[in-house]
């Protein structure tokens, strides 16, 4: 590890040097009224600064950029930043998969601790459900790479995802904007605000309904009246925000959000025919079968309340509260069959609180960042995993194996950083914070010889037997505390060009097993060191921007999941434990140059070598402790990831139009973490549109295809099948050939047409 920082670092001073010595020389040539790349501002660092001047890797795109680019929901954006993974989760639409340099969380069950943070306005959001954030009022989106525990806590080992808000102008403003596109496609945005009280008091709101058919159907039912479109969209969503300004020191914000996903329940593409039942292969990876009902929820309601005062000029205090709640019943078909072979209707239930208060201060040659942290979070489930068929064989009127638990927890944290310039060149950073985690879980599980869902009603006329089905197998506390440290050290070579060199470390919270079958112990927390080197630089009077990021992370602890052999087929018997430890290096740059005053041309490109380094397991029959890391690939995560783009401005007398195209790429990466049977290959996806403004600042109109040449490629997947000598395959769990993909969106072409009053 230390051999690649320092090779890392010799090949960073070399690039740097000898792009300083032909920039400067050619910079002096051109004349000051060349073109020139906008500033880009940043909240990276919890103080408004330019992203040229901050040592962290980070991508920011900004609300223009987003439209023109017709980016419509958060995944989109990971097309954009360097080794970056944002997907739709397996079953619904509103759950994201997130990861960053090899590091994120793959299962979202309740109690399980993601690996990349969701920020909204600064309000952390704990789970993955409903984080698949549809783009409403947003003034920018920014991706943080690397471990960010210092400013951000924990859960932030792989990075942090900001999603940022406007805040208003003050005056009356009204923005109606609709779509239509593929598959039906029909969204209505309304945006606004009201003055209440002249340069002092503004109300502002949006709402918006997003509704698109599906992209497949599911060909066969076992229900009747079941609405038969897969890959749907029903989402219906509604923000209103009280902003306060009594003095120009002195600001005060009250937000409301309410977010409803309705669509249907994604459905599978079954990659082997079953052998139970008429299910073949489909013709279409968005086609699928199901025995469960096809309807799916998820609801999600948050308050918070932002107070910021200016002290003084260089003094700043800012407290953030929130509340949010989200609730999600769900219908998972992991067989994907008319028959209940293998089925998991489910219940996500959380509830957050938090409160933070932040000093900052800046001076003539320093800035200090610091705050205290409190996080009180309730994340229980439940979920039926009904084996009907294998039951049915055992003689039994049905078979179901019940989970049902919560892990609570709340977290205390105190940080501070400060960045001090020793010179004009030289300056350097420290900070750090220790938190402290309590969690307390209890855990039910237990079969059920009959066919149980989550509760009465769940299909047309079930009725749930009253009080606890099965047992309570764990019922246990714990607290853990962790220190974080950042330090780096930046020179500024001239105006236009600084080196930094960093060391961070961030935390992944410890916790309990929520499909604990026994009274097992906590796995305790992650843990990530990381090492970057990087060049922040803009060449030619700002005409070219390139900045590269090389780094280094050591990912220690990790939590995994273990299956443990059972007496019967229907066993779900796991251990979490923390067994793995895994390496990566690699480089980001992006790259940004105005070519002339009309044409932007940029590009992104992420490498990573990413490897297991040890994964501990043990015998159960004679308990005897093995290493298996050969068996395992970091998921989610391609070798490399690139992203042209281009963009041009066409004036006219009518307006300007703006014409773009961008081909991002992906290389090949496996869906699972052990022995994985779901590799994805490399594929590329080609997006172009054009956008027009009107001269007078009231219509905008987009025509976006994403997409173009259609390609199909994995973003989730089950396996519950064992691959045997002859290429064939041996069943799993329910007895039958259980291998599902599932697919990001097809060949899409939208319209926009927007109106500001």
């Amino acid at each position: 590890m230390r051999q690649s920082v320092k090779s890392l670092s010799y090949l960073s001073l070399a690039i740097a040097s000898a792009l300083s010595t032909q920039a400067l020389a050619e910079e002096q040539a051109l004349d000051s009224s060349d073109p020139s790349l906008e500033r880009i501002e940043v909240t990276a660092r919890k103080t408004v600064e330019n992203l040229q001047e901050v040592p962290v890797a980070v991508t920011s795109i900004g609300a223009d950029d987003l439209a023109q680019n017709g980016i419509e929901v958060l995944t989109e954006v990971q097309q954009f930043s360097p080794n970056t993974t944002l997907q739709r989760s397996r079953g619904t639409n509103s759950t994201i998969t997130a990861f960053i340099r090899g590091v994120g969380q793959q299962d979202p069950l309740w109690g399980y601790e993601p690996g990349v943070g969701i920020y909204v306005d600064d309000v952390y959001m704990a789970r993955p459900q409903g984080a698949v954030l549809d783009l409403l009022d947003v003034e920018r989106i920014e991706v943080l790479r690397g471990p960010q525990g210092t400013l951000y806590g924990k859960n932030t080992i792989g990075g942090a995802i900001k999603y940022v808000t406007k805040e208003m102008s003050g005056d009356t403003e009204l923005k109606v904007q609709g779509t239509v596109g593929s598959y039906n496609q029909t969204d209505f945005k309304l945006t606004g605000q009201i003055p209440l009280i002249d340069d002092s008091l503004y109300i502002g709101f949006g709402v918006a309904s997003l509704q698109r058919d599906g992209f497949g159907e599911y060909l066969q039912s076992a229900l009747e009246g079941q609405d038969k479109e897969n890959y749907n969209k029903d989402v219906t969503a509604a923000r209103v925000t009280l902003e306060f300004h009594p003095s120009d020191d002195l600001f005060f914000r009250l937000n409301y959000d309410k977010t409803k996903d309705e669509s249907n329940a994604k459905g599978g593409y079954r990659l082997l025919p079953s052998i139970l039942t008429d299910a073949p292969v489909p013709d279409s990876v968005y086609d699928s079968y199901t025995s469960l009902p096809t309807w799916n929820e998820v609801e999600l309601e948050g308050i918070s309340f932002t107070a910021r005062w200016d002290v003084s000029d260089n003094t700043q205090l800012k407290y953030i509260a929130s509340s949010r709640e989200s609730y999600s019943p769900t219908n998972i078909d992991f067989d994907n069959t008319a028959l209940p072979i293998f089925d998991v209707p489910a219940i996500y239930d959380d509830e957050q609180m938090t409160h933070e208060l932040q000093l900052n201060n800046v001076g003539d040659n320093y800035k200090f960042v610091s705050g205290i942290y409190y996080y009180d979070g309730e994340s229980c489930g439940q979920f039926e995993a009904i084996l009907e068929v294998l039951g049915n064989a055992l003689g039994a009127p049905g078979l179901t194996r019940e989970v049902t638990g919560c892990n609570n927890s709340t977290s205390q944290a105190v940080y501070a950083q400060v960045s001090y310039d020793l010179t004009d060149q030289w300056s350097v950073t420290a900070g750090g914070r220790y938190t402290k985690d309590e969690k307390e879980a209890y855990v039910n599980n237990g079969l059920i010889f009959a066919t149980v869902y989550p509760e009465s009603g769940w299909v047309p006329g079930y009725v749930r037997p009253e009080g606890e089905l099965v047992p309570e197998v764990l019922n246990d506390k714990q607290d853990w505390s962790k220190f974080t440290p950042r330090i780096g050290v930046e020179y500024q070579a001239h105006d236009d060009l600084m080196l930094f060199a960093s060391y961070a470390k961030g935390f992944k919270s410890g916790t309990f097993n929520p499909r604990a079958s026994t009274a097992e112990p906590a796995a305790n927390p992650e843990d990530v060191d990381s090492f970057e080197l990087g060049m922040k630089s803009e060449w030619f009077n700002n005409r070219l921007r390139a900045n590269v990021t090389f780094f280094a992370l050591d990912h220690q602890d990790r939590q995994y999941i273990s299956v443990l052999p059972g007496e019967t087929a229907a066993d779900l018997n796991q251990r979490l434990a923390n067994v793995g430890e895994s390496e990566s290096t690699g480089i980001e740059a992006e790259l940004a140059f105005r070519a002339t005053d009309n044409l932007e041309l940029t590009a992104s490109l992420g490498t990573i070598d990413a490897d297991f380094t040890e994964v501990l397991d043990t015998n159960p029959e004679t308990g005897e402790q093995f290493d298996k890391s050969d068996r395992f690939t970091i998921s989610n995560t391609p070798d490399y990831t690139f992203n042209l783009g281009a963009n041009y401005t066409l004036e006219s007398n009518i307006g300007d139009f703006v014409f773009n195209a961008n081909y991002y790429y992906r290389d090949d990466y496996v869906l699972f973490e052990e022995d994985s049977l779901l590799t994805q290959d490399g594929y590329g996806l080609l997006n172009v549109g054009i956008n027009w403004f009107s001269n007078d600042g009231h219509w905008t109109a987009g025509l976006h295809a994403k997409n173009l040449t259609d390609e199909e490629y994995m973003i989730g997947g089950y396996q519950f099948v064992a691959p045997l000598e002859d290429g064939s395959y041996a069943p799993g769990l329910g007895g039958d050939n259980t291998l599902i993909g599932y697919y990001g969106d097809p060949r899409t072409v939208s319209l926009t047409v927007s109106y500001q009053f």
